[in-house]
């Protein structure tokens, strides 16, 4: 199970930190047109903005500045454009232009079918990757949906939970279904480990299309990366 940092309720908030495996490859990538020199990683995306992370020194961008450049995704390109809206080290947070003719393509870049094909089971891989207990399955696409299934010790499912796109849906043994959106993420390398803290907003009430997103995510993920009990278990509990 993946470790709660601390839990923050209010009448109207619920907040959680939560602390997650990271994959250190990406094949996502953006490479700013001011300075092609330098490969991003992109963290995360969505339709409206992503957080990249530079590995290999600094950068010149500040909040406000304008950026310009080529997302790169297996095979697929993509020239994008938009503004820094916050600069922490490394990384950048990034807001998407809003012109209408850039949100269709970002919508294509990021369809489903696009994002399904560049799926892996990360569980599966090679890579020296240190997972938490109970963590059975761990499918994972760039920088935008990750998928993990927890088992108890008697190999019962206990609880699964789908990001995308800065949400989340989960299900956990005794709680249920909740949906929610991630508020921050940050790094949390340490000689031993690769791992990302998140901060976790709940809804108050389970948000019906971010639970539709989810199962169509699931419907899609191919043949063989969950066994087909664990198929099963993801798509009853979305089902509610």
């Amino acid at each position: 199970m993946e470790r709660e940092l601390s839990l923050i309720k209010s009448d109207v908030k619920e907040t959680e930190k939560r602390v997650f495996p990271r994959f250190p490859f990406s094949y996502l990538t953006f490479k700013g047109d001011s300075d092609k020199d330098k490969v991003f990683e992109v963290k995360d995306i969505s339709h409206s903005g992503m957080q990249l992370s530079l590995r290999d020194g600094g950068h010149k961008y500040v909040t406000g500045s304008k950026i310009k450049g080529d997302l790169r995704w297996r095979g697929l390109n993509l020239q994008a454009s938009g503004k820094v809206k916050w600069v922490s080290g490394p990384c950048l947070g990034i807001a998407f232009s809003k012109e209408k003719s850039f949100q269709n393509k970002i919508q294509c870049f990021l369809s489903i079918d696009n994002i399904i094909s560049s799926m892996r089971p990360i569980h599966e891989t090679l890579v020296d990757i240190e997972f938490p207990a109970n963590l059975t399955y761990w499918l994972r696409a760039d920088g935008q949906i990750e998928v993990f299934v927890w088992q108890h010790n008697d190999h019962e499912f206990s609880k699964f939970q789908v990001i995308f796109m800065r949400q989340f849906v989960e299900w956990e043994d005794g709680k249920g279904i909740r949906t929610g959106k991630i508020l921050s993420s940050r790094d949390m390398d340490t000689p031993l480990s690769t791992e990302d803290e998140f901060t976790f907003e709940v809804d108050k009430n389970v948000d019906e299309k971010k639970l539709d997103f989810t199962r169509t995510i699931v419907e899609k993920i191919p043949a063989g990366f969950l066994s087909e009990k664990a198929h099963e278990f993801l798509e009853l509990k979305l089902a509610r």
